[in-house]
């Protein structure tokens, strides 16, 4: 959906929730923000503001980022921001949690005042939202800013007084009215005043979120000039089909929240996070894993679940292996309904003496080391448990691992590997654009069709070939993500592995994945030759250090 940069940005056409003006009140059927059920807080927002979106909810996190790190570019009395930290992992408790909605990332930043000796500094929480289910699920279409006042003192003026502010996207399907207008996308600006703050279309509040609501519209706008779709999601799975059995396993694995022994607090974050997304990796997994192993690629049938379920579905013959797979999360579900396989970490978690047995005995603490994979004999019975024929791998955020799962499949012949890569690591050092451009030299004067595998020459369509990867608007040089995940892939297809990626539906900022489930046609002695060069190259510079385990003062949350 891409248009012209010289388009005319639509007329800004706000309406107040009280309806004071002419132009009726956009979705006002759909309520305002309330605290989830969880929640030992009760509160609901207040509506203060809307106007129409004539934008994809995909531009949404764009559009906010620029509000999150410029807030000098809304008040002339902000010098700027410093963000303080960044994170989709740690949420903290006072970012309220939302009913229907789960945070995906967190900024903390500090407010920076033009005139330190008029004001004073403020730290804020800027936290992402993104709905739990639906089409929409997984995306961000909820910005809460929380400011952190300490104890006795007052917010500077600069700031609205309110606890909480939220800036929020409203997509033409939530609503349930009939009528066009309303259906059509929107966007709110809402709001936790504090105690006796006015809220009418003349106060200061009203006018600082119709100002901000503004300069959404107008980023959201920008955003869309340059635009194309920003990730493919559902491409190896239907969406349909995932959504259907992702909401019957978020039931069956509910009572989690309850049992849960890490560190951090469950209700907080657990369930929200890491319950959301392990759950729905596993949903993929176990679908993905139906129709790559089926005689006939046929999801259809998942229909009819029945109290039978999934216990006949096709999967891998050797199982499955996790590889640093922290809390053990993915493994016990998936282990739980009946899926056999190992996850491998360096120390025991909490967690893992609190599953039930049979995940107890699929946990295993083992410092995998890659470059032993051409020494005979080298590993343990135990160790050799794992890689049997046909084992599939899965590298979810596995860090150092991440590069190797290519590498390992490829050489243990593996039926195939997922990896969904968060920080970015070569085989024996942190990637950078410098160090990935002087090691592996992938053409080798020759390219490989990615689909095909008909070798073509060296001028192959760049162009194409990130394209390929669904990466959308991220998939550019600009951000060393999107260079790292292009070179995860160049790699996959230089060891002879057909190129399948898809961006998963879970509450994650990194939910992007590539998947390798299909080999290349052409003699495969070339790729596993490819794969033993990395790993004596990599023993040879001697730079690789097996991880060691952290010890019991370190045994919290992964």
């Amino acid at each position: 959906m891409a248009m012209a940069p010289s388009a005319q940005r639509p007329r800004f056409n706000p309406s107040n929730s009280s309806c004071v003006s002419d132009v009726r009140p956009l979705h006002h059927n759909v309520p305002s923000l309330r605290n989830s059920d969880s929640s030992p807080l009760h509160f609901r927002f207040q509506s203060l503001v809307g106007c129409p979106a004539d934008v994809p909810l995909e531009l949404f996190e764009a559009a906010v980022s620029q509000l999150i790190h410029h807030p000098e570019y809304n008040s002339t009395l902000i010098l700027r921001s410093e963000t303080i930290s960044d994170s989709d992992t740690t949420i903290p408790t006072s970012a309220p949690r939302l009913e229907g909605y789960c945070p995906v990332r967190n900024v903390h930043r500090k407010l920076l005042p033009r005139r330190p000796g008029r004001d004073s500094g403020l730290e804020q929480h800027c936290t992402l939202y993104a709905f739990e289910t639906g089409e929409f699920a997984g995306l961000p279409s909820v910005l809460v800013l929380t400011p952190l006042v300490p104890e006795g003192e007052s917010l500077p003026y600069y700031h609205p007084t309110v606890s909480h502010l939220a800036f929020r996207f409203i997509p033409s399907n939530v609503t349930t009215t009939s009528d066009a207008a309303s259906a059509q996308p929107g966007l709110r600006i809402e709001v936790i005043p504090l105690p006796g703050t006015p809220t009418d279309p003349n106060s200061r509040l009203y006018r600082t979120a119709l100002a901000l609501l503004d300069t959404l519209h107008r980023y959201l706008w920008g955003a869309l000039t340059h635009y194309q779709k920003r990730v493919q999601h559902d491409v190896l799975v239907p969406r349909e089909i995932y959504q259907d059995v992702y909401l019957k396993m978020r039931e069956r694995h509910k009572g989690m929240v309850n049992t849960w022994r890490e560190a951090t607090d469950p209700l907080k974050h657990v369930f929200e996070v890491w319950m959301s997304s392990d759950i729905g990796i596993a949903t993929f997994l176990m679908l993905f894993w139906k129709d790559m192993f089926a005689a006939s690629a046929d999801l259809a049938d998942v229909k009819e679940l029945g109290d039978s379920r999934w216990t006949s579905w096709p999967r891998p013959s050797g199982g499955f292996l996790d590889l640093g797979c922290g809390n053990g999360l993915l493994t016990h579900i998936l282990s739980a309904e009946g899926y056999s396989g190992y996850g491998i970490d360096l120390r025991a978690r909490t967690s893992w003496a609190h599953y039930p047995d049979s995940s107890q005995a699929a946990l295993k603490v083992h410092a995998l080391d890659p470059t032993q994979l051409l020494s005979p004999g080298s590993g343990n019975d135990e160790e050799n448990t794992f890689w049997e024929p046909g084992v599939f791998l899965i590298g979810n955020h596995a860090d150092e691992l991440s590069p190797w799962l290519p590498v390992l499949a490829t050489l243990t012949g593996a039926s195939g590997y997922l990896s969904i890569p968060c920080c970015a690591w070569m085989f024996d050092e942190r990637f950078t654009r410098s160090s990935a451009a002087s090691g592996l030299d992938f053409s080798d004067n020759e390219f490989l069709d990615a689909t095909t595998g008909v070798v073509s020459s060296e001028a192959e369509d760049e162009a194409a070939f990130i394209s390929s990867l669904g990466m959308g608007a991220e998939g550019t040089h600009k951000s060393q993500y999107s260079a790292y995940r292009i070179w995860l892939a160049r790699l996959s297809r230089w060891l002879g592995w057909k190129i399948e990626c898809d961006t998963l539906r879970i509450p994650s900022t990194r939910n992007w994945a590539i998947v390798g489930r299909e080999r290349l046609p052409g003699d495969q002695s070339i790729f596993a030759d490819r794969a033993r060069r990395i790993v004596e190259d990599v023993v040879r510079r001697g730079a690789f250090k097996t991880r060691t385990p952290e010890g019991k003062g370190h045994d919290g949350a992964s």
